[in-house]
């Protein structure tokens, strides 16, 4: 696209293609495109001009992921200094560089304040289940085995990606005790298992957390056995648009993923459907646990309306169904 540095369009793709991945990356790889952009900004020298630049951006990189809620409530964070009024030019790209540095810092520190909170909510001797990958997961199962309380985990090979894979390797490489097991497997092992301890890439207003696809399913098992269900998460992960009454997409994508091509060209009158996302509902989950402390799912309306309400308000305003800057941005 023209104007935008081709760092920030490899970013977008990255984001857009999987390879970077995960909600924690996804978030921080979006502000450091912002960073690039705002540090290469080569048009005009005044606010007007850069800020329908700035939107622009932002726009491109909340379209690459239309679920990963991370995405756009890490451009929410930095856009906020767009949107602040400023007398010149290099005033206003200053503080978009600071806040997107900013973002990031508090993005790293997150993981590790939700590991000491999480740590303390798990038993003595416990066998833990987790499903996907989550950095903060892991960071709490971490924490809580280093503090002599889990003996085993239970690590789901999370299908099509494999993405239980990689958690499985980084609990591994930090000494924890784990078994990896197909997806299929929860409700047979769930008898095991003491507490269970995921991630979420969004969480609505209402306290429902979207995960990965089958989390519901660890959660329904989780639910059934009397075992106790615990979400690791950063709070830029809660979703302002929920708070308006818009349902978060749940994204398909290609069948490819699932089977092989020369499967579904021989199979033809087959419809493969591959979504990525499931949504967990709030009964089932009895704690998340945020870097501002662990809170009941039904505070996430509080998380909310403190972490995000500028843009909230912005997003009314302007009568918006779907998140879009340059509708945001004034003539």
């Amino acid at each position: 696209m023209e104007g935008i540095p081709r760092e920030v369009l490899e970013i977008a793709d990255g984001i857009r293609s999987m390879r970077i991945r995960g909600a924690g990356k996804i978030a921080r790889s979006a502000a450091e495109a912002l960073k690039i952009a705002a540090e290469k900004y080569e048009g005009a020298r005044e606010p007007g001009a850069f800020r329908k630049y700035m939107a622009r951006v932002a726009d491109l990189l909340i379209e690459t992921r239309p679920t990963a809620v991370s995405l756009p409530n890490a451009v929410m964070y930095v856009m906020q200094a767009v949107f602040t009024p400023a007398s010149d030019f290099e005033s206003l790209r200053n503080s978009v560089v600071s806040a997107a540095a900013r973002f990031i810092e508090e993005s790293n520190n997150a993981v590790k304040r939700i590991a000491e909170f999480g740590s303390r909510r798990i038993k003595e001797n416990s066998v833990i289940l987790t499903h996907c990958h989550s950095t903060a997961a892991v960071s709490v199962i971490t924490e809580a085995y280093k503090q002599g309380k889990v003996v085993k985990v239970y690590s789901t090979e999370t299908r099509p990606f494999y993405q239980g894979r990689i958690t499985t390797r980084q609990l591994l490489e930090n000494g924890v005790p784990v078994v990896q097991i197909p997806d299929s497997a929860v409700r047979y092992f769930m008898h095991e298992v003491d507490q269970v301890v995921i991630g979420a890439d969004t969480i609505t207003s209402n306290g429902a957390v979207v995960n990965k696809i089958g989390t519901s399913q660890v959660a329904l098992a989780a639910h059934e056995a009397r075992v106790r269900v615990f979400v690791a998460a950063e709070t830029y992960k809660f979703s302002p648009m929920t708070v308006i009454g818009e349902l978060v997409p749940i994204e398909f994508r290609d069948p490819s993923e699932v089977v092989p091509p020369e499967w579904l060209q021989a199979h033809r009158n087959v419809r493969v459907l591959n979504p990525s996302f499931d949504v967990t509902p709030p009964e089932y989950i009895d704690a998340i646990i945020t870097e501002v402390g662990v809170i009941p799912p039904q505070a996430a309306i509080m998380i909310l309306t403190e972490r995000l309400g500028w843009a909230i308000d912005k997003i009314k305003q302007a009568g918006l169904t779907k998140l879009r800057f340059e509708d945001l941005v004034e003539e």
